[in-house]
């Protein structure tokens, strides 16, 4: 019998996330017609769970669960797939904390992932190990040694013998679930998230960032591990009974154009990506392509988990114009795992609002004066993240703590009840960023205008030259500009130089492999950057795919930093700053030219 997609009208009144837990939310999305859908890379359609199906699979699992004990973690291989939804929503019923882990084998190779799930399993203190069937062998590796009770597949966890009557349902201030940041700047750390957190937070973004209807219906390939695809999807949409047509990562990664062949076939209203995703599609769609294509459905093309790059989303707008695709359907917004997911949105079809200002000034002062036209000064563009949703109290402070005056750039400060309750395990890293009045250092930097945020970035990617401060994601943009680097194939950070000033250093993927045509390449950075910023940037040219990146696929400049600094001893750097450009093949010490 063929597959058929859950509808997306639910039946029932709709509730946005007015739930004070999951599983109330799942009791009442299950007496509805809405669920999950799953598309294969061909895109077929593999499985349909509805939530009224989802509820059962996920009570009857619960019963054989509890036996590991009230708020015990179960860490969960976060595939694209109903198998966890099944296990998910098991462990919200059996009182249990389900810990999502990331689902990516390509990221650093076979031996690197199963470190890596070995440390969260190992970090979180996991009593259960879940996997499906593609991942099972690799999770069983990576458990070897440690105290996990039960390790295996949904069938192998539904062959335990069943306990009886369900536990007391979770209460509000009970962990939902663990959740793992993505590492770009350390070891991720594991986010406590209680009921009323996610829940607090949920209620805020569906109805007052979307402003969620009964007609909407969502299309994503986000990832479950990352905070973007597990809370605003596999949460909140069940929460807010809609309906979701899932196409996996990798699958997205692989053939882009499905995302909206998809989008337009199911005639989905909301879709989510970071930019990146937007970049990427845009590149890969051809005019032949548009033709097909019918996109005046889509009213919210959401865009955040990292800086936002206008002139990617011109670049797909543009390319989706003839089919139908609308500009100001782009809803930026801010937010981290922190908080569950969101702090904040931009209006709702207003599309991306530019805030340019003078970027000399800004390098100079952290002051976000609005730039003059035909000014000599260097122009910087930030892209408006609106207001703080309701809930939220936000402020920019300065380094003594003080709230700074509106366009003033200082360090993100929030105060919430999405906040988490802090890294699970890690005592002294969640000192560094909660008080024990639950104000979180953000690490984020931004500045005000008429109550709306602007992001300039993170606090520890501030790059310090000269006495300047210079934005990674500007070096890296000047990089992208040019027609042999792609999107995100450009990492900007700083190292210590000789006299012990900080060196800007830019690592470039590169395609070509002529050496005259790389040195052209580094002579127009070095011309770009110097133009730009006044500034001489050692500059490396790497093969593709050498930049590390994080589970949730961003680029990770303190992971190419460390990988740079292992290639180079501080005799190499000093001499490099000396040279027009290196080449290496991302493992041993490059070649000067």
């Amino acid at each position: 019998m063929k597959n058929v997609p859950t509808a997306t009208a639910s039946g029932k009144d709709l509730q946005l996330a007015v739930f004070p837990t999951l599983t109330e939310a799942l009791d009442y999305a299950a007496q509805g017609q809405t669920g999950f859908n799953y598309y294969n890379g061909r895109g077929d359609l593999t499985a349909v769970l509805p939530y009224s199906e989802l509820r059962n699979k996920a009570r009857a699992l619960a019963r054989r669960l509890q036996g590991l004990g009230r708020g015990a973690r179960v860490a969960l291989v976060a595939h694209t797939h109903p198998d966890f939804m099944v296990v998910f929503y098991a462990c919200q019923y059996a009182a249990l904390v389900p810990v999502p882990l990331p689902a990516a084998i390509h990221l650093g190779g076979h031996e690197a992932y199963v470190r890596h799930l070995r440390q969260m399993v190992a970090d979180c203190k996991a009593a259960a190990a879940f996997a499906p069937d593609d991942f099972i062998s690799l999770l069983r590796e990576a458990v070897v040694g440690l105290p996990v009770e039960v390790t295996g597949t949904l069938a192998d966890l539904e062959a335990l013998p069943d306990r009886g009557e369900l536990p007391e349902p979770p209460r509000v201030d009970e962990l939902a679930y663990l959740q793992y940041t993505s590492g770009s700047t350390r070891f991720p750390r594991g986010t406590m998230i209680t009921q009323a957190s996610v829940m607090h937070n949920l209620e805020a973004i569906f109805n007052h960032g979307f402003r969620l209807t009964q007609e909407d219906r969502f299309f994503s390939w986000l990832p479950y591990y990352h905070d973007m695809g597990l809370v605003g999807i596999v949460l909140g949409c069940m929460a807010t009974q809609r309906s979701v047509d899932f196409l996996g990562s990798r699958e997205f990664a692989m053939r882009p154009r499905l995302w909206l062949k998809l989008m337009s076939q199911n005639r989905a209203t909301i879709s989510f990506s970071p930019p990146f995703g937007y970049a990427l599609a845009a590149r890969r769609i051809t005019p032949k392509d548009t033709e097909a294509l019918d996109l005046s459905a889509w009213r919210v093309a959401g865009v955040g988990a990292e800086m936002i790059h206008p002139e990617w989303l011109e670049a797909f707008a543009e390319a989706l114009k003839p089919a139908g695709f609308r500009p100001n359907a782009f809803l930026p917004s801010y937010g981290m795992a922190e908080c569950a997911l969101a702090v904040s949105f931009a209006t709702v079809g207003g599309g991306v609002q530019i805030d340019s200002v003078d970027g000399d000034l800004l390098s100079d002062t952290a002051e976000a004066r609005p730039y003059v036209e035909g000014s000599p000064t260097r122009r910087k563009d930030f892209v408006n993240c609106g207001p703080p949703l309701p809930g939220f109290t936000v402020e920019v402070r300065g380094e003594d703590g003080r709230v700074l005056p509106e366009r003033r750039v200082g360090r993100i400060h929030l105060h919430s009840p999405s906040v988490m309750n802090g890294y699970y395990n890690a005592p002294e890293y969640t000192a560094e960023v909660l008080t024990e009045d639950r104000w979180l250092n953000t690490g984020d930097l931004g500045y005000y205008v008429d109550g709306v945020l602007f992001l300039t970035g993170r606090a520890k990617d501030l790059l310090i030259v000269n006495g300047r401060n210079i934005w990674p994601q500007d070096l890296e943009s000047l990089a992208e500009q040019q027609p042999e680097v792609r999107p995100t194939d450009a990492s900007a950070f700083s190292v210590p130089g000789a006299d012990g000033t900080e060196v800007a250093v830019l690592v470039v993927q590169v395609r070509e492999t002529d050496p005259r045509q790389q040195a052209d390449l580094a002579d127009r950075l070095h011309e770009a950057v110097s133009q730009e910023f006044g500034i001489r940037c050692l500059i490396e040219l790497v093969p593709p795919h050498t930049l590390p990146r994080t589970s949730s696929g961003k680029l990770s400049r303190s992971g190419t930093r460390k990988d740079f600094l292992s290639r180079h001893d501080d005799e190499r750097i000093r001499e490099a700053t000396h040279q027009r450009f290196l080449v290496s093949d991302g493992s041993r010490a490059p070649v000067a030219a």
